[in-house]
Parts: C-alpha cells; sequence; structure tokens
C-alpha cells in the first residue's frame, strides 16, 4: 500500500515542488535567522542566487555545532508563541540540540511518518506497541501520531520492564513493535527466558525500528527470533530535521525512501564537502523544505550512506537512501586504520556460538591502540570448555583481522554477562581520550 500520490511523483514533479519550496525556505530563513544571514554573507550569497536546485550548494553547511552556539532558539525562524512543541537531544556533551514544532510543523510530522509506516507494513487494524522512551526524545512521540494517522491503536509502553511490556504484547494482541534494534532483540531474549516463544506465542507480524543502526547481520538475527514472516523494516530521521519521518524501508527492502517534497538529501566528501554523483557513499546532508520552526539548510548529519535513484518494484519514486554503514564521528582511529562498529558486529553476528551482545574498548598502553572485543558465547556449556574457546576466539581473531586490516583483543564472557539497552545502544568506550 502506498499512503500518498507524492510518493509516486515523477522526478520532474518532484524537482519542481523541491524547487519552489527550497527557494522560500531560503528567504524565509535569511529574512528571519540573523546567524543564517551572517553565514550567508559570508558566502556570498543572496536569496535571489538560488535559481536551480544546483545552486543549492552554493549555500553553507549547518552542523551541531550552529545550534550549539545559537541555543536555545537562535535558529528558529518562527517566534515562539507559534510553537506548540519543544523537544530537544539529551544533550550528554555539552549544551543539547533544542528542536521546535509549530501547528503545521506537526501535521507534516504526522503525514511523513504514517507514510513512511505504512511502508513498513502498518495498517488501520494494528495494534502497535511504542517501546520507545517518551519524554524530550522525538522518536515515540513520532511514530505515536503518525501510527495514529494512520489508524493504529497505540500502546505507548515506552521502555523499561521488559517482562511487564511482554505482558502488554501478549494480552492486548499487539501486531506491531516499535522498538530500536537492540531492545527489539533484548524482547525476545527476555521472552523466551520466561517461557514465552515470540514466533508462536505474539502475535507481531511489523516491526518498525529506528533510532540507532541495523546491521543486515542484526535484521537476520531478528529475523531468527521473531520469524521470517514478519515485517522488519527501519526508518531514519533525527530531532534536528523532523525526528523520525525523514525516510524509511519499504517492505522490498531495498534502501529507504526520502521523503522528498519535504527534504533534499545531498551526499558529501566529508573531508572536503564536495558533493558526490548518484551511488557514491559519503556523508548526508539533509535541506528541510516545509519545516516553519527550524528549517536546516545543508545540514551536516555525520550519516555515512548513498543516494539511489533507480525505480523500486514497491511503485515509490522517491530516492532512496541506502541503510546507514556508520558515523563519521563512530569512526575509530586505531593505529592509523579507520575502523567502524558495524564491521566488527558484521564479523560477530556472521560467527557461529556467540551472541548478538558485544563491547568494544579502546585503550592506549605504551603509545599503541589496544582494540578490545568483549562478545558473549550463546551457551554457558561453552564456557567449560577450554578448547571450543580456543577455537572460536582463535576464528574471531582471525575474522576481525580480515575486516578491519588489524589486529583486536578477543574476550569471551558468559551469556547475560554485559550490558544490555532499551534504548540506543552504547557498544564502545573509548578510553584513549577519558570520554566513554
Amino acid at each position: 500500500m502506498i499512503w500518498a500520490k507524492e510518493e509516486t511523483m515523477s522526478r520532474e514533479e518532484i524537482e519542481a515542488i523541491q524547487l519552489e519550496r527550497l527557494k522560500k525556505t531560503v528567504s524565509r530563513v535569511y529574512e528571519n535567522v540573523p546567524a543564517y544571514r551572517a553565514k550567508m554573507d559570508e558566502a556570498g550569497v543572496k536569496p535571489e542566487d538560488i535559481q536551480t536546485l544546483k545552486d543549492l550548494r552554493r549555500l553553507p553547511f549547518t552542523t551541531k555545532q550552529d545550534m550549539r552556539d545559537n541555543y536555545p532558539y537562535g535558529l528558529f525562524a518562527a517566534p515562539k508563541k507559534a510553537l506548540r512543541r519543544i523537544h530537544a537531544s539529551s544533550g550528554t556533551t555539552g549544551k543539547p540540540t533544542v528542536v521546535g514544532y509549530t501547528a503545521a510543523d506537526l501535521e507534516v510530522w504526522r503525514e511523513c511518518v504514517a507514510r513512511l509506516a505504512v511502508a513498513g507494513g502498518a495498517t488501520e487494524d494494528d495494534i502497535a506497541q511504542i517501546c520507545f522512551g517518551y519524554g524530550m526524545f522525538t522518536g515515540a512521540l513520532g511514530l505515536h501520531y503518525g501510527l495514529e494517522k494512520v489508524g493504529a491503536a497505540i500502546v505507548p509502553s515506552s521502555t523499561g520492564n521488559t517482562e511487564k511490556q511482554l505482558m502488554y504484547m501478549k494480552d492486548f494482541g499487539s501486531t506491531l513493535l516499535v522498538a530500536t534494534p537492540s531492545y527489539a532483540m533484548r524482547i525476545a531474549e527476555v521472552a523466551k527466558q520466561i517461557g514465552i516463544d515470540p514466533k508462536r506465542d505474539l502475535q507481531i507480524k511489523s516491526l518498525v525500528l529506528g533510532s540507532e543502526l541495523m546491521t543486515e547481520a542484526m535484521r537476520q538475527e531478528l529475523y531468527k527470533v521473531w520469524g521470517e514472516d514478519v515485517n522488519l523494516t527501519q526508518n531514519y530521521g533525527m530531532s534536528e530535521l523532523m525526528g523520525p519521518g525523514v525516510s524509511g524501508e519499504c517492505l522490498e527492502l531495498n534502501g529507504m525512501h526520502i521523503n522528498e517534497d519535504h527534504f533534499i538529501a545531498e551526499v558529501i566528501n566529508p573531508e572536503t564537502g564536495e558533493v558526490l554523483e548518484p551511488g557514491e557513499k559519503g556523508e548526508l546532508v539533509v535541506t528541510c523544505l516545509t519545516k516553519e520552526a527550524l528549517p536546516l539548510i545543508r545540514y551536516r548529519t555525520r550519516d555515512i550512506t548513498r543516494l539511489m535513484y533507480e525505480p523500486c518494484p514497491c511503485g515509490r519514486t522517491t530516492a532512496r537512501m541506502e541503510n546507514l554503514s556508520g558515523r563519521t564521528d563512530d569512526m575509530l582511529k586505531i593505529r592509523g586504520v579507520n575502523v567502524f562498529p558495524s564491521q566488527i558486529e558484521e564479523v560477530l553476528i556472521n560467527t557461529e556460538g556467540i551472541g548478538p551482545n558485544y563491547e568494544i574498548l579502546v585503550e592506549r598502553k605504551n603509545h599503541s591502540d589496544i582494540l578490545t572485543i568483549r562478545v558473549e558465547v550463546e551457551a554457558e556449556s561453552m564456557m567449560d570448555s577450554y578448547s571450543a574457546l580456543e577455537n572460536l576466539e582463535s576464528g574471531l581473531k582471525n575474522k576481525l583481522h580480515l575486516m578491519l586490516g588489524l589486529d583486536a583483543k578477543v574476550q569471551l564472557v558468559s551469556p547475560n554477562t554485559l550490558q544490555r539497552f532499551e534504548g540506543k545502544a552504547k557498544r564502545v568506550k573509548d578510553m584513549r581520550s577519558g570520554i566513554i
């Protein structure tokens, strides 16, 4: 099912809408946001210089630091009296990033999420259990109102108390689960511990996952516990741009369709800022076309992907972004080698005998970087077999070396030893800078 006609427009129609909205947004920002006006003046570009979509690249980038420098309302293009909602990031380092919504923004948000939820298999008959944390985080309320717009019944169970989550899921007959990939895995893990088989005893037909990167290896692990026939899709967004609703997978699992009438996506070389051609991998940059309160222009997301414009079998004509392969700010530089956590996860999940939970530790000893991977074995009985552990550890070291191009230490630990996460998984501890 396709929710909106805008998802099937021709490329010419899409680009005509984008150009019209881009011109209006740039003019509005220039007139109402002094910080943007200063950046544009410094770059030597005026609103009237934007005559084609290619002129977008003449505009300066916006970064998270710009939002922090103008905390809390300095980048807003609407007066405070027009705001109907304010959200903020967790602000674990420095000031949080603050985002706002007018009444029109909230309606656009609901519409964008409804499209992506339907693309992922959601229907008006669903009972949708939302296991994102409610509060300043945009994920829970974004999916909540988007799924309500589709017509689904909402179970706003938030995070925590996984056994109670399972009780709701079973007693209410929940058919759609909203969660991070790691918490969806944790729910299935706890279910098995208390004698519930997610495939047999629950009615979940669709998993709408987001808020953290999901590798294809993790997707396959989720199929194993939730069932090969479930709709298992991920969607993309961030609070600075809207929250969830920027893009999402359809059931063809052919990349994440972008709501192009509301966003323009570019991919750049993260080092030079050069715009790359379709199909080339780099950093995603997004421009908001319809936001009233906070219309960010050329926002550097730090997420790594590529753009695809080939037709999708689902019938949607919008551009798609490849599922994320990491973030430029998550990349670890270890002994001169660029390492992404997703590379390590792919090796671990594709190794028989270990579970999906792991921890990455980076330390510096004697002026040298030490990479240690802690991972749980699948069965406690393996901890009693020295030869089995030795073989598993040796095999993992070899696979990691082939994937990463450097040596890593491997520590095998008992099941249920490592920390579990209900929100975004935090699997990397980089001790070199003293920041965890």
